[in-house]
């Protein structure tokens, strides 16, 4: 499996929110049905997933710096504009807590990847737990954009 290919499949895996609101004052909806892998956020469709970085092949890992483990959680994102489907940059940044309030620390870093099409996603990782839950907040802001844009989901991590 070629890294865009990899990368496009893990922003199929997870459960999600989405959300919207005008200016600096983003608006957070409760929680979208299990299974949404998307947001609509007005003019773009953000993707995201997350799940234990022990998924990746060894290549990609080591390409990207991302450490294999079980007890490792990735976060993928990307952001297309919706009038041609066209992977857009963005301010991208995470908050990450568990059910106990213990914010864990995920800083988000771009990748572009060249080719046919550009392809560009902001992925960060953290440590997890066995059964570990968290909860992610993405604020995003795609270049251009007055709007920023809020995307929740929950997820619980396996490691046994």
């Amino acid at each position: 499996m070629n890294k865009r290919a990899l990368l496009v499949s893990l922003s199929t895996m997870v459960l999600a929110a989405a959300c919207g609101g005008p200016g600096d004052s983003a608006s957070v909806p409760e929680a979208q049905p299990a299974g949404a892998t998307s947001a609509d956020i007005g003019n773009h469709i953000v993707h995201f997933s997350a799940q234990t970085t022990d998924h990746l092949p060894p290549a990609i890992a080591r390409e990207y710096n991302i450490v294999r483990s079980k007890n490792r959680a990735m976060l993928n994102v990307s952001v297309l504009r919706k009038s041609d489907n066209v992977p857009v940059t963005a301010d991208v940044t995470v908050n990450t807590v568990n059910l106990t309030g213990q914010l864990k620390n995920v800083t988000m870093r771009k990748i572009e990847e060249p080719g046919d099409t550009l392809a560009i996603y902001y992925i960060g990782d953290t440590t997890v737990a066995n059964r570990e839950v968290l909860n992610f907040e993405i604020s995003i802001r795609p270049d251009g954009e007055d709007e920023l844009s809020k995307v929740r989901f929950q997820r619980e991590f396996f490691s046994d």
